[in-house]
This record gives C-alpha cells, sequence and structure tokens, in this order.
C-alpha cells in the first residue's frame, strides 16, 4: 500500500484525501517509509520529524471529523519537504552549516505557516550545500546527495535535497529556493519540474533583506499540474513580506487544466553568451519543437542580456556581504571557501558599484520588457551540462569555455533571475546515457499562470512524466537494493 500511495501524483494524492479514501497519517507512514527504503542512496532528507508530522496528521482527521471549512490550497494533509535554509518550529535547521548545525528555530517561517495551515504536513528538511552557496549540494553537517538517476552524479543545487526528495518518490512536493537557479538546475538535473516564481508570489520572512526580489520561494514537484497545486498553497497577501502578491483570481491548477498554447515563443539555445554542451543542446533545441507541433511560431531570439552575468555577480556579493559578514569575522573557519570568497567580494564593492548594478537591472528588465511586447515566452536549457561527478564542487569548464569562481557555470539561469519574470525548468529529455536534461520556460512580469499552462502542454505532448516516481539506479543503470 505505501508503495501504491508514493506512486500517485499530488493531485491524485490529494483527491484521495479530500474525499477520506485515506488518511494524513496513512499518507506520512507511506512517505516515511519510503524514505527508509531510498535514502541511504541518495542522502536528500538528513532531518526527519515523524512524530511532528504524525501530530499534525492527527489534528488534521480531527478536524475533518468535525466538517472544519477548509481554504482555498488546501492540500488535504499532504506530506511534504522543507529546504534546511528554511525555518519550521521546533525541528533543526542547520542551514548546512557547521556553525548552526545544533540549531532549533522557536517560530516557523511565513512560507511554513502558510503551507500549514493549507493543509501541509512537513515531514523533514532537504539537503542544500551551506546557506545555499553553490549549485551542487554537499556540506559540511550531513554531506552530498546524489542523483537518482544515477548515485555517482550531483543533483545540483541548492534545493538539491528537495529535487532528489521528489524524483525518489519520498515526498509529492517539494519546498526549495531560487537565487541563481537553485530551484531550476536541480529540476533538471532530477528529472522534475520546478518553479522560480514571481517574487512575492509566495510570502516568506523574516529575512534580512525582505525588499530584495533576487531570492524566492518555490514548488518543485514530478509534474507541472501538482507544480501549479502547490503554488496555489504557498500563494499569500501577508502583510509581513512588502513584495507579497494577493493570489490570483483563476487558481494556478486551474490554469493548467484550461492551458491554450501561446501564439510566438522565442528560442535561445544559450541567451546569446553562454557555452551549451552539445548533447545538451541538441536535446533542448528538438524539445522546443515540440511547440511548432502545436501550431506555435517558434523564433530564434534573446533579450538583451549582454550586462547579466555583471549585475548578478554584484548584486549576489552585496547580498553575501550584508547577510553574512558578521559570521565571517566570527566564523571563518568554519565556513566553505565559496562562502568566504563571495563574501568578501560584496565587501570590497563600494556604493558606486552596488548602484551602477542596480540601475544596470533596471534598464535590463525594460529591455525584457519590451521583448515580451513581440514574444508570449523566451524557452532556453536550463543547465549547460547534464549532472556530472557528484565529487565535483562546481562546473570549471565548458565546450572550451572556463569559469573562474563557482557560480559562474549557472549564467544561463542566474541571467532571468535578473528578469523577475517566473521561469520554470521542464524536463526535455535525456542524454544517450540516461541522464535528464532541462528546459527553461520564462513568461513575462507576474504571469506566472502562463509559464505554467505553456509547461502543461509541453510535458503532455514529452510524455517524460510518466517516469517518475524513481528508484534510485547505481553507476550501471541498475536498480539499487531498496531496503
Amino acid at each position: 500500500m505505501n508503495q501504491d500511495l508514493c506512486r500517485l501524483t499530488a493531485a491524485e494524492a490529494v483527491q484521495k484525501l479530500k474525499a477520506g479514501t485515506v488518511r494524513p497519517s496513512e499518507m506520512v507512514e507511506a512517505a516515511y517509509a519510503r524514505i527508509a527504503a531510498t535514502d541511504r542512496h541518495l542522502n536528500a532528507l538528513p532531518t526527519l520529524c515523524r512524530e511532528r508530522a504524525l501530530a499534525h496528521a492527527r489534528r488534521i482527521e480531527d478536524e475533518n471529523r468535525r466538517k472544519v471549512a477548509r481554504p482555498r490550497g488546501w492540500l488535504g494533509g499532504l506530506p511534504v519537504s522543507i529546504k534546511d535554509l528554511t525555518a519550521v518550529e521546533g525541528v533543526r535547521t542547520t542551514f548546512g552549516s557547521p556553525i548552526y548545525a545544533d540549531h532549533v528555530p522557536a517560530h516557523s517561517d511565513i512560507l511554513v505557516e502558510t503551507l500549514e495551515a493549507n493543509g501541509a504536513i512537513v515531514i523533514g528538511k532537504s539537503n542544500t550545500p551551506e546557506f545555499g552557496a553553490g549549485a551542487s549540494t554537499f556540506n559540511e553537517v550531513f554531506g552530498k546527495t546524489h542523483n537518482p538517476w544515477n548515485v555517482a552524479k550531483s543533483c545540483a543545487g541548492s534545493s538539491g535535497g528537495a529535487a532528489v526528495s521528489v524524483a525518489a518518490g519520498q515526498v509529492w512536493l517539494a519546498h526549495g529556493s531560487d537565487l541563481g537557479g537553485s530551484l531550476r538546475t536541480p529540476a533538471s538535473f532530477c528529472g522534475i519540474v520546478g518553479l522560480r516564481p514571481s517574487p512575492g508570489r509566495v510570502p516568506r520572512g523574516p529575512v534580512p533583506l525582505p525588499f530584495s526580489s533576487l531570492l524566492v520561494n518555490g514548488p518543485m514537484a514530478r509534474n507541472v499540474a501538482d507544480v501549479a497545486l502547490f503554488l496555489d498553497a504557498m500563494t499569500a497577501d501577508h502583510p509581513r513580506d512588502p513584495l507579497a502578491l494577493p493570489p490570483p483570481t483563476t487558481s494556478f491548477a486551474q490554469s493548467v487544466r484550461e492551458a491554450r498554447p501561446p501564439k510566438r515563443i522565442a528560442y535561445s539555445p544559450n541567451l546569446g553568451q553562454f557555452p551549451v554542451e552539445k548533447e545538451v543542446a541538441a536535446i533542448c533545441a528538438k524539445a522546443a519543437r515540440r511547440f511548432a507541433d502545436m501550431g506555435v511560431i517558434i523564433e530564434e531570439a534573446e533579450p538583451d542580456l549582454h550586462d547579466a552575468v555583471e549585475i548578478f555577480q554584484v548584486l549576489r556579493a552585496a547580498k553575501f556581504a550584508a547577510e553574512r559578514a558578521e559570521l565571517l569575522r566570527q566564523h571563518r573557519d568554519k565556513l566553505k571557501p565559496e562562502v568566504i570568497w563571495n563574501i568578501e567580494k560584496g565587501l570590497r564593492l563600494d556604493g558606486e558599484a552596488i548602484g551602477r548594478a542596480e540601475i544596470a537591472r533596471g534598464a535590463l528588465y525594460d529591455r525584457v520588457c519590451r521583448f515580451f511586447e513581440r514574444y508570449d515566452l523566451l524557452v532556453c536549457p536550463t543547465a549547460i551540462v547534464p549532472p556530472f561527478d557528484v565529487d565535483v564542487r562546481y562546473v570549471e569548464e565548458v565546450e572550451g569555455v572556463r569559469f573562474d569562481n563557482y557560480v559562474a557555470w549557472i549564467g544561463i539561469t542566474f541571467a532571468l533571475t535578473l528578469t523577475a519574470c517566473p521561469v520554470l525548468s521542464v524536463p526535455a529529455g535525456f542524454t544517450a546515457s540516461g541522464l535528464p536534461v532541462g528546459l527553461q520556460i520564462m513568461a513575462p512580469p507576474r504571469a506566472d499562470a502562463a509559464a505554467l499552462a505553456a509547461a502543461a502542454l509541453f510535458e503532455q505532448a514529452s510524455g517524460l512524466a510518466k517516469r517518475l516516481p524513481l528508484d534510485p539506479l547505481s553507476p550501471s543503470g541498475a536498480p539499487l537494493q531498496l531496503d
């Protein structure tokens, strides 16, 4: 029975929970059974909170007996994972750092409060690199997280544990966050769907920089409809988040069900500036042509993002310095080299440099808005390489182009971060060795529903979502022995 429940889509599971044909406590037990069977191969969910989850399940079951009215976005008692950068009351939250190895928050983040009020049950924390810094998931507290498609490969990062927990059927839905591609790159590497929503779409807090739009929280799932369902459960117009947006009149789940093809989209093989491994480029180009089969006009084009790398590196470094400078002064010996580099880069910036980057970002945003006057969507690869060796800290060279820092290789995602537009990654295909490749779909500002709708139509045409959940595979492609 546990296996059968774990193979349901989130939408199917919620339907059964609402109908009363399965209880929240049964879903919780199914999730923990799957984690016990798979996670020794994966290390996706190193922190679990079984008693807390079962207590929440029993509360929901009691409310069901009393026929308590439910809000929009109600998940009915569906288990979810929360990334280990986000506070959950009473649950160890380490940020992937030895500095916080024993940290237990007294209060949950607004995001978690919103989800739990909407019927999500938190069953554990997903692994992440230290402070989310880096696009490969490893840290000194919990170690490495492995890709279920090949456990010798990286799952990317920083929402790596989240992506793996979904792909391997440990949970139906996973929370992730995205600064430079931290939702989208793991989604690509693990063959799932991950949405970086519009800033403010998902309330958060308290955070040190509440007015910054670079970092957002978002949903991850095995298919687009489940991502839309999860986004409905995440949205709220919360007064403690100054960027929070009100939920749309039409739910995201309904927008997916009523999806219609766009009229004209732009496909860019590299956003005009980034190297892309040849096999990845071929898979994404072939995938993009599926839109032509729907009658969509496709043109090769991209907005002018010529200064995106410089803008992002400055604003990212300034954010690291603002949030982590004191940690550098007090705990330098406990920080990984990449975090130290990023904080020190930020400390070397002056006000003029940061101001120039902000002004340049404003001009970039205006160019993107004008670009969307002609095109309904922008489509491009999510990652410039397929999953690499799990022991590699970051990609240093692609197609003869060398990168001089740990974040440079994800430029194809962080360039789109700067636009403040909703953008998701949807599975596009597989390499000859069986590793997933993702496609980014970006919509105009605040048009999250349009991005989801287009992704749903693409997913229906590709049929790739049917391959999940996945039993972890060895480097030879053989299923590993489950407990």
